[in-house]
C-alpha cells in the first residue's frame, strides 16, 4: 500500500475545466485502486462549511480517502511560496509517496515524488488572452514548478509538443494523459418534453446552435458572431423567417475582455438572435446539449477541449476549429474549420443546418468517438505515471544501500 495526495483546490467551488479534469481522474483513481490510501489536501480560510461538504462528496463510500485542511489562504500561500521556501510539508506532512498538483504549480518542500498537470501553453502562445494575474503567477512559478516536478502530465499530444517547444529542457519528464468524459453524466436525452421544459427555463427557442464554455477572447467568439451573421444573411431572402432560423445560444460564465464581443453583436444587429444563458445547472446540461441542432466550438487554443467531447457523448453534431488539440479530440467525427476563416465557419453552420444526413452521421460517429475517452482510461494512464515514479524510488533505494 502507498499513500497518494492530491491538491484538491481545483475541486472547490464552481469547477472550471481544470477542476473537472481533476475530479474525473481522482474519482476513477480512488475507485479502481482501493489497495492504496489517498489524501485530499486543500488550503482555505473562507467558506469552510461549504468546502467540507464538497470534500465529503469524495469520501462517501470510500474507506481509502481522507482530507487534510490547512487554515491558510491558498492565494497567499501561492504568492509567498513564489518568493520564499514556505514548505508544503509544514501544512500537510511528509507521509505521502506521491503528491499530484493539477493546476500548473508545484510548491516548495513537497515530500516524496511530485506530479504536476500542465494543461496547455496558452500562456506562451496567446499571452494576450490570459488574465494578468495568471500570467504573473506563471511568470513567477512555472519554470520552478517544472524543475521541482518529477513528472509533468499534459492532456494531449499537441500540448506535449507545445511544452517541448517553449521548455525543451523538461521534455524527458512529460507524459500524455488525455482527459475523459463521464458517460453516465453526458448521454443523449430523447424525451422531447423534458428538453422543451428545460429550454423554456433558459428562454431558449428551437432550433439553436449551442456554444458552451467561458466567454473569453481565446474562444474566438467574435469570429463566430461574424460567421453566424453571414449564415443568417444567406437566408435573408428565403422563405425562412428569422424566428425559424437557428438561434445562437452562448452558455457559460462571462470571463474577461468580452466587451468587444458585445459590441460586435450590436454592430451586426444580432441582439434578437444571440442568447446568453450564463451558467447551465448540471442536471440540465444533457437536455440543453441534446436539444441543440449542433454544438459550435471555434476556439483558437485548447489543451484538450472537453466541451465538444461532452456534446458528442450527448449525440449532438459538432463544429470545431482545426486549431490546437481539437482535431486530436474529435478526430473526423466533426465539421472542422480554420479558426480565422469566417466564411468557412459560416459554411459549416450552413452545412449543419441544411444537411440532415450529415447531422445523422456526426451523431453516430460522435457517440462512438466519445466512448474512446473514459475517465477510467485516463486514470489508468495516470497510474502508469505513478508506477513509473515508484519504480524509480525503489531502484534509487536499492542503489543507495
Amino acid at each position: 500500500m502507498i499513500k497518494i495526495a492530491f491538491d484538491a483546490l481545483p475541486l472547490l467551488g464552481r469547477k472550471t475545466g481544470i477542476g473537472f479534469c481533476a475530479d474525473g481522474q481522482i474519482r476513477a483513481m480512488t475507485t479502481f485502486h482501493v489497495e492504496h490510501q489517498f489524501v485530499l489536501n486543500y488550503f482555505a480560510v473562507k467558506n469552510l462549511e461549504q468546502h467540507k461538504q464538497e470534500m465529503n462528496a469524495y469520501l462517501s463510500g470510500h474507506q481509502n480517502i481522507s482530507v487534510r485542511h490547512a487554515f491558510c489562504s491558498p492565494y497567499l500561500y501561492r504568492l509567498l511560496s513564489g518568493f520564499l521556501p514556505v514548505s508544503y510539508q509544514w501544512f500537510f506532512g511528509s507521509d505521502c509517496q506521491i503528491t499530484h498538483f493539477f493546476n500548473y504549480i508545484v510548491p516548495p518542500g513537497v515530500s516524496g515524488k511530485s506530479v504536476v498537470t500542465i494543461h496547455d501553453m496558452v500562456y506562451q502562445a496567446f499571452p494576450e488572452t490570459v488574465r494578468g494575474r495568471t500570467r504573473r503567477m506563471l511568470d513567477l512559478g512555472l519554470v520552478k514548478s517544472m524543475r521541482r516536478a518529477d513528472r509533468i502530465v499534459t492532456d494531449s499530444e499537441f500540448s506535449k509538443s507545445e511544452i517541448m517547444k517553449y521548455y525543451p529542457e523538461f521534455a524527458a519528464k512529460i507524459r500524455v494523459v488525455p482527459c475523459g468524459v463521464n458517460l453516465e453524466k453526458f448521454h443523449p436525452v430523447t424525451d422531447q418534453k423534458q428538453i422543451r421544459n428545460i429550454l423554456k427555463k433558459y428562454h431558449v427557442r428551437s432550433p439553436y446552435f449551442l456554444y458552451l464554455g467561458t466567454i473569453e477572447p481565446r474562444k474566438n467568439l467574435e469570429r463566430l458572431m461574424q460567421a453566424y451573421a453571414r449564415f443568417l444573411s444567406t437566408h435573408a431572402n428565403s422563405s425562412d423567417s428569422s424566428e425559424n432560423l437557428p438561434q445562437l445560444v452562448l452558455a457559460g460564465a462571462k470571463g474577461w475582455k468580452n466587451e468587444s464581443l458585445f459590441r460586435t453583436i450590436q454592430q451586426l444587429h444580432l441582439e434578437k438572435n444571440v442568447l446568453f444563458t450564463e451558467y447551465i445547472a448540471d442536471p440540465d446540461l444533457c437536455a440543453v446539449l441534446s436539444g441543440a441542432l449542433a454544438f459550435v466550438f471555434p476556439s483558437i487554443y485548447e489543451g484538450f477541449g472537453m466541451p465538444p467531447l461532452e456534446a458528442m457523448a450527448c449525440g449532438t453534431p459538432v463544429l470545431v476549429s482545426d486549431a490546437a488539440s481539437l482535431p486530436e479530440v474529435t478526430g473526423t467525427s466533426a465539421v472542422i474549420v480554420p479558426p480565422e476563416d469566417i466564411q468557412a465557419m459560416a459554411n459549416g453552420l450552413e452545412l449543419l443546418y441544411t444537411d440532415s444526413a450529415l447531422r445523422k452521421r456526426l451523431r453516430a460517429e460522435g457517440l462512438a468517438r466519445a466512448t474512446q475517452f473514459s475517465w477510467e482510461r485516463s486514470a489508468k494512464l495516470l497510474y502508469q505515471v505513478y508506477e513509473e515514479l515508484l519504480d524509480e524510488s525503489k531502484k534509487s533505494e536499492k542503489s543507495g544501500k
